[in-house]
Order: structure tokens, then C-alpha cells, then sequence
């Protein structure tokens, strides 16, 4: 699959096969689990992060694991949006705004 993200105005794609997917969906699912306890999003705390929430951290890890060049971080987090996301278009993380100002949209259902 297709992963198409903006990071402060630099577009990058990384294709991520489908076997990877199915191997890191054991990851995913623990980072789910990580979820469920909450989340810290920039300066505020969500106790019950919905899907969209959880992708916008991800998106996060995404920018930072590329700022870091920490290729395992970043297939994993967008393995993990993919997860939550299978419809995917692009992903918009500006790192000057706030996590929840992440722009995440969708491919509209077929």
C-alpha cells in the first residue's frame, strides 16, 4: 500500500507491501492496547482516543521517526495508520501546529 504523507510542506511516499502489513499487525494491535489507557496529544491529555486521534499520533511518531531517521519507527506508525485507515489517501503534519491540527484524509468508499 500506497503511504502518502506531507511533512512541513515535503511530500514523501512509502510504499509499504502488504506482507508488511500482515507481519506488523500484532504491533498494531499493541499499540492499540497502548492507546486504550489514553494519549498525551502536544499539550493536552485524551482519555478515550477515537480512531482519527489515534492516527493523528501516529502521524506524529511518522515525522518524527523521519526527522530521527529511524526507518523501523516509521514503517511501523504508518503500517499503523494503514491499519487503522486502509482507505488512506494523505496524511498533512505541519510539526510548527498543535498534533490535533494533523490533517488525515480518506479515500471516499467505492
Amino acid at each position: 500500500m500506497l503511504f502518502d504523507i506531507t511533512i512541513d510542506q515535503e511530500n514523501f511516499q512509502l510504499d509499504i507491501p502488504e506482507k508488511l502489513l500482515e507481519e506488523l499487525k500484532p504491533v498494531c494491535e499493541d499499540i492499540d492496547k497502548e492507546f486504550d489507557g489514553g494519549v498525551q496529544m502536544g499539550r493536552y491529555w485524551v482519555d478515550s482516543p477515537g480512531d482519527f486521534e489515534r492516527c493523528q499520533v501516529a502521524a506524529d511518531r511518522v515525522a518524527s521517526a523521519m526527522a530521527r531517521e529511524d526507518k523501523r519507527m516509521l514503517y511501523i506508525n504508518a503500517a499503523y495508520i494503514l491499519y487503522k485507515a486502509p482507505t488512506l489517501n494523505h496524511v498533512t503534519v505541519d510539526t510548527e501546529y498543535e498534533m490535533q491540527d494533523i490533517d488525515i484524509v480518506l479515500n471516499a468508499p467505492e
